[in-house]
């Protein structure tokens, strides 16, 4: 009797270990099938805010017409050219530049654990501004075509180089990246108000303001050809941490255990956010809050693991991006309202009200 209950207490133990392993299967099954679901809705949304975008502007076409002259127009054209030389630029250019601060911001906030983080943080966008400052206050930005976007990416690489440098050796943790990050930034802020301040071209002050409102307009397939490499590879970079960045939400001594690289992953981030982040600036300007508000409108959607919100954000941002461009468009058409001013409109109060309902829900 003693071994027949033996036997029994195994089997049942081993029955329950069973259910136990293919309750968590079916569980995962329907979360990927969810999170699957989500990217597709996601993606869909953002293919109809691209044709939504060609056809946008003030040319007066209709949405059928500007379709067809961008498909089958001739060379020659009027409407062909509007729609391939002006339109199309702009809205991949949206796509690329919104996925591109989505991505990073849910990286950064992934990375550091906490879901007030944003792109900027590491001082990239300073850095980025800073080089496009500096050619058109030289006129380096007149004298080529390519000469702003450019610099902007030199001065972003310059920031890469200047945090691995501060916060990459291997006793440097989060807390020396933000510092660096935060160091950077002023730095460059400071550097640019210098510029402004001792400039005595008054047509550069304002170019240079209007610049760093961010835009998307009056950009060329030559800016999409710049920043397309350097947002695959930044894209690449980010998306193949997800298996750490879900470790690191148990802490970094349990994600060590768990046999994650932490310095690798810690330079894989900051290389793939600098790419990102640094050409997006380079050739939009600064725009901000994109990184911040997109992983927070779909963390509940997609849950907390990085690795899910990772793909999902970079579609949001593309999504919110030219969501936000088409209504630059449309609120006043007769006037030029930057995209940055709009996005700051927008997230600087939903920034408030996550502090404060953080503040709210603390006990």
């Amino acid at each position: 009797v003693g071994k027949a209950g033996l036997c029994t207490g195994r089997t049942l133990a081993v029955y329950a270990a069973l259910a136990d392993k293919d309750a968590a299967g079916v569980a995962a099954a329907l979360q990927a099938r969810i999170d699957r679901w989500h990217l597709a809705g996601l993606a869909v949304l953002v293919a109809a805010l691209f044709l939504v975008s060609l056809a946008t502007g003030p040319g007066g076409f209709a949405p059928g017409e500007s379709w067809s002259a961008l498909l089958r127009g001739e060379n020659g054209d009027l409407m062909a050219m509007v729609m391939r030389e002006i339109r199309l630029p702009r809205a991949i250019l949206g796509v690329l530049v919104g996925a591109s601060l989505g991505l990073a911001g849910a990286a950064m906030q992934g990375f550091l654990r906490n879901p007030l983080a944003e792109p900027g943080l590491i001082g990239t966008s300073g850095a980025a501004a800073l080089g496009a400052v500096l050619a058109i206050q030289t006129g380096l930005a007149a004298a080529l075509p390519m000469g702003l976007p450019l610099a902007a990416l030199a001065g972003a690489l310059g920031s890469v180089l200047l945090i691995l440098m501060l916060a990459g050796g291997r006793g440097g943790g989060s807390l020396h990246l933000i510092l660096a990050g935060i160091a950077i930034s002023a730095l460059a802020g400071a550097l640019v108000s210098l510029v402004l301040n001792l400039s005595p071209n008054p047509f550069a002050v304002s170019e240079i303001v209007f610049w760093m409102m961010g835009s998307l307009a009056d950009r060329s397939m030559l800016h999409v050809w710049t920043m397309l490499p350097f947002f695959g590879i930044g894209a690449a970079l980010i998306l193949s941490t997800g298996r750490g960045l879900n470790a690191l939400t148990l802490g970094e001594d349990a994600a060590a255990s768990l046999g994650i690289p932490l310095r690798r992953l810690r330079l894989m981030l900051v290389v793939g956010t600098a790419m990102l982040v640094g050409s997006a600036t380079a050739v939009a300007g600064a725009i901000g809050f994109v990184g911040l508000v997109v992983p927070h409108l779909l963390r509940r959607a997609c849950g907390g693991e990085p690795a899910r919100l990772l793909p999902a954000s970079a579609l949001g941002g593309a999504a919110m991006l030219l969501a936000a461009d088409i209504a630059v468009r449309l609120i006043v058409p007769e006037r030029d309202l930057k995209l940055g001013v709009l996005t700051a409109l927008i997230g600087a109060p939903f920034f408030l009200h996550l502090i404060w309902r953080s503040q709210r829900d603390d006990p």
